[in-house]
């Protein structure tokens, strides 16, 4: 991915980019190279000291080892922001706009089976890193452009996973909500988990092998499943043990989540997705149950409305106004939530690192995650409605 100024013979440089799983095409390294690395280059003395040379200057001096991360310079800025907002699409960010979006503007039933393969698949593969424990690309000869899961495994890249599976969850189910060219859907369903995949291996954070592996497990994962679909549904509306279910197996699946040497974010996030998906599961029964889904009336699949400027206008103030609904509810759960654990575990409020531990982060992000889901599928709807927004 990346020209690397660190020693050794170009040869040495693609024969370790192969081995790491980036294919050679042409002699160069695949997606090579958009960003060139401009950091120091050290070699290590016998007396275990380093002598640094800047690859711009031939002053050196000695110092004690130091590890520090390479810096680069972007050679494609129109690469460099499409492969960067494209990572963004696996983000807490994407999650908490864009699938709610499709609740309040186009079909809470879309959403919903978008949720439930989204927490199926993303729980998977989150296990199978912390099991498996497969290390992410080195750095250098990669650029790693995150630094939040330095500390989580590769295999399998779960952006890959959410992104395969979202797009072609969607494709899959909307042809008999709504009515749309299917050619039209496939491209973009390609377009879009392709852009994400080609991402993570741009950011240095996945070998070819992590997001090949992520590809095909959600696509095995939605073959499974798929002549399920329509029965789940049946039973996650209609049954009453349905949001008994819906939250004690996910909140049973968080707390036996793997156990890891060091501490991970993959726990507390997969906690979080299972916070959701619990959430939305409950939320959605609730409306089944009082008769209130707020999915498309008359005959199925409906018409795509016309992007009319008071269409435009209503769409972006349900998403703005529901955005804020979200975020709010977020902050003032988890607040309340860690202000109570902490008072329950006797820890002092200014212990940062307190989060990090088992009995605090899992029942934090659950409830606060639980909440937002609720949120989402139960209140802010009744609220468009009241304001006249649907």
């Amino acid at each position: 991915m990346t020209r690397s100024l660190w020693p050794g013979s170009r040869d040495d440089a693609v024969s370790s980019l192969l081995k790491r799983g980036i294919p050679r095409a042409g002699g160069r390294a695949l997606l090579e190279p958009q960003l060139t690395l401009i950091s120091h280059v050290a070699r290590t003395r016998r007396d275990g000291t380093t002598r640094t040379v800047t690859p711009t200057t031939d002053t050196t001096k000695i110092h004690a080892p130091t590890v520090s991360r390479p810096q680069y310079e972007v050679r494609n800025w129109l690469l460099h922001f499409l492969f960067l907002f494209s990572a963004g699409l696996g983000h807490e960010v994407f999650y908490i706009t864009c699938l709610p979006c499709i609740h309040w503007n186009l079909d809470p039933f879309l959403c919903r089976r978008l949720v439930n393969m989204w927490t199926l698949v993303m729980y998977v593969g989150q296990v199978m890193k912390d099991v498996l424990k497969l290390p992410r690309p080195h750095s250098p000869p990669v650029v790693k452009l995150e630094t939040r899961v330095d500390a989580e495994y590769g295999l399998p890249s779960t952006h890959a996973m959410a992104a395969t599976a979202i797009s072609f969850t969607f494709l899959l189910s909307a042809p008999s909500r709504i009515q749309f060219q299917f050619e039209v859907g496939l491209l973009m369903a390609v377009t879009l988990s392709s852009l994400v995949c080609l991402s993570r291996l741009y950011t240095g954070m996945h070998s070819v092998l992590d997001v090949i592996s992520g590809v095909l497990i959600s696509i095995i994962l939605l073959i499974v499943t798929y002549p399920y679909w329509e029965t789940f549904d049946r039973f996650q509306l209609s049954s009453r043990l349905s949001p008994v279910i819906g939250v004690a197996l996910p909140l049973f699946l968080s707390y036996i989540y793997p156990e890891l040497d060091h501490y991970s974010t993959t726990r507390g996030d997969t906690t979080t997705i299972l916070g959701v998906g619990a959430g939305c599961s409950v939320g959605y029964w609730v409306n089944e149950q009082m008769g209130q889904t707020f999915e498309p009336q008359g005959l199925l699949p409906v018409p795509l409305p016309s992007l009319t400027a008071y269409v435009l206008a209503a769409g972006t103030t349900r998403f703005l106004l529901g955005v804020v609904a979200l975020v709010g509810t977020r902050q003032v759960v988890k607040t309340v939530s860690l202000q109570v654990l902490y008072l329950w575990y006797k820890v002092p409020k200014s212990d940062e690192s307190a989060r990090r531990r088992k009995e605090i982060e899992v029942p934090c992000k659950f409830v606060t995650y639980t909440a937002v889901g609720l949120m989402n599928s139960i209140l802010v709807n009744r609220v468009f409605t009241l304001l006249g927004l649907l």
